[in-house]
């Protein structure tokens, strides 16, 4: 299946005009990640899921951020916290938009890291899993019923993964 457009993607193109930077949060595997790499396909990518990646920015921040210091999307960023107060600095020798684009889970450390550290040099924007209007946009108009059941999570629209081998859990007593 193609990608589906995002309805906040607008936004975040517009933000990363306006701000050093732009941090994407939201629940796990709501498209954060797929998002930020579409819309900023020139940009390097850091995923600091990458363990090498990880502790190169927490061993070294200021060698990390000389590296990585513009254009750059740091994906899964709340796993190193302590490179927020560099980039602070980076951002205001360079003072230019669309410097760092930041993704990783809704974590209220996370937020809370960023508003102190990053405050005025960074819009924060939310992902949340599909809606049911960009699914109608993309030619996937599921029933009402479907919808509530399958969610909207992209995996369950990219994959053959079905409700019940996403949501566990949820479907383990559904039959």
């Amino acid at each position: 299946m193609p990608l589906i457009p995002r309805e906040l993607e607008p936004m975040l193109l517009e933000r990363a005009r306006a701000y050093p930077a732009v941090t994407l949060t939201g629940p796990r595997q709501s498209g954060k990640s797929t998002l930020v790499r579409e819309a900023f396909p020139d940009y390097d990518y850091v995923s600091l899921e990458d363990i090498d990646m990880r502790e190169l920015a927490h061993d070294d921040p200021r060698s990390f951020l000389q590296r990585y210091s513009n254009h750059v999307i740091l994906d899964e960023v709340q796993r190193v916290p302590e490179l927020f107060s560099y980039m602070q600095r980076v951002m205001d020798e360079r003072n230019e938009p669309g410097q760092f684009i930041l993704s990783g889970s809704q974590n209220f450390l996370l937020l809370n890291s960023i508003s102190q550290s990053l405050a005025g040099r960074v819009a924060i924007l939310h992902l949340l899993p599909l809606s049911y209007t960009e699914l109608t946009h993309a030619g996937e108009t599921p029933s009402n019923d479907e919808f509530v059941f399958r969610g909207g999570y992209p995996r369950l629209y990219s994959s053959l993964a079905t409700p019940a081998d996403f949501y566990p859990r949820l479907c383990r007593h559904i039959h």
